[in-house]
């Protein structure tokens, strides 16, 4: 048995979720795959996966084999990249997660000059805004926005943003402006799903006053693209990101309201599971993330 690709043949399962997925990633054939995997499973004498016609999960056993073996796997790509001269050629394969648009707007443009400077590390990028597990679900690195729970997770902040209320002109039209955050209480507001204080909405004014509303929205989703294009209809008001909407608020697509009240300020972040275990490559690209958003604040236009 060819045990590092056995290791690397679950790895790739678990990770997409399917032998054929597994499959495509290797090279190789699906059967080849599950052969690997059952040679695997007979040496150590215990199952690892459960398969079924819609799904395949880890047993107990399997999950942490796989974190083990998983960590193992990433560490001798660390030792194959030091053999290179000055560290140059990094190896190996990275799973990231990062927020649907902001990946799509803003990390998207980035990963071609990634793969042209590290041309021997693939890359596996998940979009979702869903708040996922990095251990359980096999991530070497999330992108993550606002401000972080208290976690083993450790993080570096990559740059700063903050949210805004805004509507379209033609919703101001139609329904007016709310003059207070408790006004809009009587507005058609759209919410995001995953907002950590839920549809208790946090404001405060320049002068440091605070105040808070709970609300009850008119449509809840969790995509900020979904958030953005309503709002742009004109059929509510939402507290959104300013990197999500910097370009509709410089073409008056989108304005402002409530300006002497401010929504949260937060920062994107890097996440990873551990610095004593962070791989070579990962390390690089984190640098290589805050090297491209360092300095970076998307900010409201001026009035």
């Amino acid at each position: 048995m060819d045990r590092i690709r056995s290791l690397t043949a679950l790895i790739a399962v678990v990770e997409t979720g399917s032998f054929v997925a597994a499959a495509q990633r290797m090279h190789s054939s699906k059967a080849a795959v599950s052969r690997y995997v059952q040679e695997l499973e007979t040496y150590l004498g215990v199952r690892l996966l459960q398969r079924s016609t819609r799904r395949i999960a880890l047993t107990e056993a399997g999950r942490d084999y796989y974190q083990r073996t998983r960590q193992i796997l990433s560490d001798l790509d660390d030792a194959d990249s030091a053999i290179g001269a000055n560290n140059s050629r990094l190896i190996g394969h990275i799973r990231i997660n990062a927020p649907l648009s902001f990946g799509t707007r803003y990390l998207a443009p980035l990963w071609a000059e990634f793969m042209e400077r590290h041309p021997a590390i693939t890359l596996d990028i998940e979009l979702t805004d869903r708040r996922i597990d990095l251990l359980e679900e096999g991530f070497d690195l999330a992108i993550r926005i606002g401000n972080l729970a208290d976690s083993s997770l450790v993080s570096r902040r990559l740059a700063d943003s903050h949210a805004v209320i805004c509507a379209a002109p033609a919703y101001i039209e139609k329904y007016g402006l709310p003059d207070t955050p408790e006004a809009l209480s009587q507005h058609q507001v759209i919410s995001f799903s995953y907002l950590p204080t839920g549809d208790v909405w946090h404001f405060q004014s320049a002068t440091g006053e605070t105040r808070t509303v709970t609300l009850k929205p008119r449509m809840h989703t969790n995509n900020g693209e979904t958030i953005r294009a309503v709002v742009m209809a004109g059929q509510g008001i939402a507290m959104q990101p300013i990197f999500e909407i910097c370009g509709d608020l410089q073409e008056g697509q989108l304005v402002t309201i409530l300006p002497d009240w401010y929504g949260p300020t937060f920062g994107i972040h890097a996440v990873y599971p551990s610095r004593k275990h962070l791989s070579l490559k990962v390390k690089i690209l984190i640098e290589y993330l805050a090297e491209k958003l360092a300095g970076t604040e998307w900010q409201a236009p001026a009035k």
